[in-house]
């Protein structure tokens, strides 16, 4: 019953596209092609001639917009025109726009765009509306919009389709309106405070400034590898060397990593840095710059997300991470002196950490884990230990921590600041060990930037410098649940493997080469001579035990990122038996979750519970692994899609 549905809904929109082709076609014939002109003149939006309703009234207007929808009624209709400010009613009568023109507007489509000319009145119900004097087709919808009632709600086709999504739905566009205030806000405040815009490489030879991965391409022209910029940090710090006082950039960086909820690889950052000022100086800017923006374009300091009310009113709440720690896990690290102290402490409170984690970077997992979700209110949170502030100078009373804090809000880090590391023999010691990390294997771990070095060897003046997150921003101050509600077009897996493989190959491929020979030459191979795979039977088990693991087909619901883990993603699982199950896996520097999502895997569903950084892991996902050159691959086991959820394997 569903297929002939299915086959029902295929053909009549085939009958849709069908008949909107053949009204161009007819319309091209008789020379009036829409695609022709090129021009149209709009004298008035939407909200303008309703807010200026008794100025206007029985004056004539242009407009233009999107036809959304329509009324015939004999000699006369109505129709809703959509434009940038919202959407206004025409009433199109046969009388006024002539009988060939009324012929021409029944046979126009929802979703046209159209020009319409008219009177300014009030219809008996009260509605302000146009009387339309000429109707003119500007653009013919070729393909129909969502049906109006149920929208646009499929949300990876909202993102797919944002051009889309932004027609039917007033509160996306009303969302990226307030973006660009904010963007625009933000640039009010700082040029009135004798701040510089400027612009830096997005193309760098090395990457530096955050911890992160960075992309990697190959620049042709030059026969060099470039990656694509982590930070703007390094090269505005330049700036600062050359005299440019007070400087920042708003633009694009892009980050090898994970999406979630709060992530894209690509992402909008604001970095400013102030000479002769500290981090004291970079908090006192940050809230007045909140405070700022709040009122100017939302016209208030009080902000709600998610129901949660913040007031970016009062004075911004200031505590030290060791104190934050104290108050929200009962750990006083002022009393931990050792490494062996901060590993035995973590032990007992359950906290996970890697065997090149240092003390500092313990303090660091204790206050992801117990403190960050508490600091709802705008909090600055000060005074980061050394090993994890590489750009960052040390406090003089105490060297062990740094003068850099982070500016939280709803559990979630808005900005990173510090008083900016101008000693370049320290800093050259600091990126030494960020080397050390990196032979470790710490992929987000700096290299030694000798230009930037000797840019400081130059000298540098006491400088604060601040980056600012300006995507959650714009989340907070539009109440948007996700990153990707607020980036017009968000990183998105291609929706077709082969498709995608094709068109690489194709751009790859030499000029001369035609596209149907790229895709012919896309062919997958393996080459698994430098493969290594663990001796077989290494661990004997014997059969009763391994009878007893039961191995069931599960059905990925829900796939997303564990928000302190770099490694594990958290599954929720359909597994036959009506009870969602939910199952951590280490393996996020293998997948992005999103391509999880839908797929049928296997897993053992029998396992003992298992705390995973405070999750519940009731059983195991089940990979191949293997090495390649000493680094381990993994490959998830995919099965077929028709094998039921909870299907047991023998």
């Amino acid at each position: 019953m569903a297929e002939q549905q299915k086959k029902a809904q295929e053909q009549d929109l085939n009958q849709l596209l069908k008949v909107r082709r053949e009204k161009l076609s007819q319309l091209q014939e008789e020379g009036r092609d829409p695609f022709q002109i090129t021009k149209y003149d709009v004298t008035h939006h939407s909200m303008e001639v309703k807010n200026a309703f008794e100025e206007l009234e029985g004056k004539s207007v242009s407009l233009a917009g999107r036809m959304m929808s329509k009324r015939v009624m004999g000699k006369a209709s109505f129709c809703s025109i959509q434009d940038l400010q919202g959407a206004i009613q025409s009433y199109v009568a046969r009388d006024n726009i002539g009988e060939d023109s009324y012929k021409d507007f029944k046979k126009m489509d929802i979703g046209d765009i159209v020009g319409i000319k008219g009177e300014v009145f009030k219809t008996k119900t009260g509605e302000i509306s146009i009387h339309a004097t000429e109707v003119t087709l500007l653009s013919k919808s070729l393909n129909p919009l969502p049906e109006k009632f149920h929208g646009l709600t499929n949300t990876d086709l909202r993102y797919r389709q944002r051009y889309v999504d932004l027609i039917m739905n007033e509160e996306v566009k009303e969302t990226f309106i307030k973006r660009s205030k904010i963007i625009a806000s933000i640039r009010h405040y700082l040029n009135g405070q004798g701040f510089l815009e400027v612009e830096t490489p997005m193309l760098v030879a090395n990457a530096g400034g955050a911890a992160a991965r960075p992309f990697e391409t190959h620049f042709n022209a030059l026969d060099e590898d470039f990656k694509l910029r982590i930070s703007l940090e390094l090269y505005l710090k330049r700036l600062i060397v050359g005299g440019m006082e007070r400087v920042y950039e708003i633009g694009r960086v892009f980050r090898n990593e994970g999406l979630d909820t709060r992530h894209n690889p690509e992402f909008t950052l604001m970095e400013l840095y102030q000479a002769y000022t500290d981090y004291h100086g970079m908090m006192d800017l940050t809230e007045n710059l909140y405070r700022h923006v709040a009122q100017e374009v939302l016209g208030t300091t009080k902000i709600s997300y998610n129901g949660v009310e913040m007031d970016l009113g009062k004075p911004f709440e200031r505590i030290t991470m060791v104190d934050a720690v104290k108050k929200y896990a009962g750990v006083d690290f002022n009393e931990i002196h050792t490494l062996k102290e901060a590993r035995a402490v973590a032990k007992e409170h359950h906290v996970e950490y890697e065997e090149r984690h240092k003390k500092g970077d313990i303090l660091s997992l204790f206050f992801e884990e117990f403190a960050e979700e508490h600091l709802i209110q705008p909090t600055f949170v000060m005074d980061h230990p050394i090993e994890i502030s590489p750009l960052t100078k040390k406090k003089p009373e105490n060297p062990e921590y740094t003068e850099r804090f982070e500016f939280f809000m709803n559990g979630w880090e808005m900005a990173n600041a510090y008083s900016e590391l101008n000693d370049p023999i320290d800093q050259r010691e600091r990126f030494k060990a960020q080397e050390e990390l990196l032979a470790q294997g710490d992929e987000e771990a700096n290299t030694t930037d000798e230009d930037f070095l000797h840019a400081l060897e130059i000298g540098m003046p006491p400088t604060g410098g601040i980056g600012f997150g300006i995507d959650r921003m714009v989340m907070l101050l539009t109440d948007s649940a996700a990153i990707r509600d607020v980036l017009a077009f968000p990183t998105m897996k291609s929706m077709g493997a082969a498709k995608n493989e094709a068109n690489n190959a194709a751009q790859s491929a030499p000029v001369e080469k035609t596209v149907e020979k790229a895709i012919a030459e896309v062919k997958e191979t393996y080459d698994f001579s430098n493969v290594e795979v663990e001796p077989l039977f290494k661990d004997m088990v014997d059969f009763d035990t391994f009878s007893k693991s039961d191995f069931r087909a599960v059905k990925v619901k829900e796939c997303e990122a564990v928000p302190k883990s770099k490694k594990l993603l958290k599954f929720v699982l359909d597994d036959g038996s009506g009870v969602d199950r939910v199952i951590l896996s280490g393996i996020h520097d293998y997948y992005e979750p999103e391509f999880l999502v839908g797929k049928t895997l296997l897993a053992i569903t029998n396992l003992p519970p298992r705390k995973m950084m405070g999750i519940d892991s009731c059983g195991m996902i089940i990979s191949a692994t293997h090495l390649v050159e000493g680094r381990e691959g993994l490959n998830v086991l995919i099965l077929d899609d028709k094998i039921p959820a909870g299907a047991k394997l023998y």
